[in-house]
């Protein structure tokens, strides 16, 4: 539980008891009892604190329950210790549901750690730079006490191929993160072995569909930079790329965008114009549909500047601050990766020693 809300909830049931307990003693009329009101305060505090707090307040209730038939004059009465009784049950009561919410959260916050982990052991480190592209990744959890989602990326590089992977799978939770493992996996085998994009996209559809249900599905993005002067991309049901030049214009690169991974069956090849110092935004839905307070989504072209100059980590930071300040308190309701590549003039490729296996790509070679 978050610390402000556990002031919170201290403060709002202290002060309940506080106000009841004076009100109780400020009414003349002996015969009108406000003590059964005491045990909001224990109802309030479960909602928030932890078990052993919660019986503070349950004890501090039924002790000015007491007091209020001392000050009342009817602490022998059979009425009275009714009231006692109800004010002594509520508060038990509301320490067993202090408790139970507390071990729901640690399993959630163990679960939800869990995922977090199983993330981050499938995102890949990607190269800095492969071939006549420069790399910069970013992956950012959503706010506190969401779940976790299946945004990935990926970058297959090798003597005759550079290819990228932006993709974002249905769902949440650790089984968004195994299809997720299966989507890149489905990526690194294709793109080994098929010599067109259009045909790497068909091959990772056809063997996510066994493993995806009814409704399952990965949107994605597929970005060859082999030929810099002829750059290829598959949009299978994904947000568009955004092209960024130097002097800060920028455009989406539109097209009829494909069904997602694992249902369709057939893709389609898009090439676009990309000079040295272009840059190219990949990105999850997780950016695109951030919202502010009044609920509009964010313009990505409006961030395009933000995009140009420095490095591309130094980019993305801007980036992901924007769209932070752009979304409801600050903070992301849903995952977000976006991938930035820039069209570099050097020719120069990394490669693993010969013999070794690339950590960087998780490709042997």
């Amino acid at each position: 539980m978050r610390a402000g809300a556990s002031t919170a909830g201290t403060a709002l049931a202290a002060l309940t008891l506080l106000v009841l307990v004076l009100l109780d003693l400020a009414i003349p009329d002996a015969s009108i009892a406000l003590s059964p009101l005491f045990a909001l305060a224990p109802l309030i505090a479960c909602s928030v604190l932890p078990a052993e707090r919660t019986a503070a307040f349950a004890a501090a209730a039924l002790v000015a329950a007491v007091g209020s038939g001392v000050w009342n004059d009817h602490s022998v009465t059979p009425q009275h210790v009714v009231r006692l009784v109800d004010v002594a049950l509520i508060g038990v009561a509301a320490v067993v549901v202090a408790a139970v919410r507390v071990r729901g959260e640690r399993q959630v916050g163990r679960l939800t750690t869990l995922a977090e982990v199983a993330q981050q052991a499938v995102l890949p480190v990607l190269p800095a730079h492969a071939r006549h592209t420069d790399i910069a990744v970013r992956y950012q959890a959503a706010a506190e006490d969401t779940v976790i989602g299946g945004d990935l990326y990926d970058c297959y590089h090798s003597r005759s191929h550079t290819r990228f992977l932006i993709g974002d799978v249905r769902g949440k939770g650790i089984e968004a993160v195994e299809q997720a493992a299966r989507v890149i996996r489905a990526f690194r085998q294709a793109a080994a072995i098929q010599p067109d994009l259009d045909a790497v996209a068909e091959d990772m559809s056809g063997y996510l569909i066994p493993f995806f249900d009814e409704e399952e599905f990965v949107t994605a993005l597929l970005l060859d930079t082999t030929d810099p002067a002829r750059p290829l991309w598959v949009d299978a049901g994904h947000p568009p790329p955004l092209l960024v030049r130097p002097d800060q214009t920028c455009e989406f690169l539109d097209t009829d965008a494909d069904l997602p991974l694992g249902l369709g069956e057939r893709y389609t090849c898009h090439e676009f114009a990309w000079r040295p110092g272009d840059r190219l935004l990949l990105y999850t839905d997780g950016v695109s549909e951030a919202r502010n307070f009044s609920g509009a989504f964010l313009d990505l072209r409006e961030l395009g500047p933000l995009l140009v100059g420095g490095p591309l980590e130094a980019a993305l930071d801007r980036l992901l601050n924007a769209v932070r300040a752009h979304a409801a308190r600050g903070q992301l309701s849903d995952d977000v990766a976006v991938m930035l590549l820039e069209h570099t003039t050097t020719g120069e490729e990394y490669r693993p020693l010969a013999g070794e296996h690339d950590w960087r790509t998780s490709l042997p070679r």
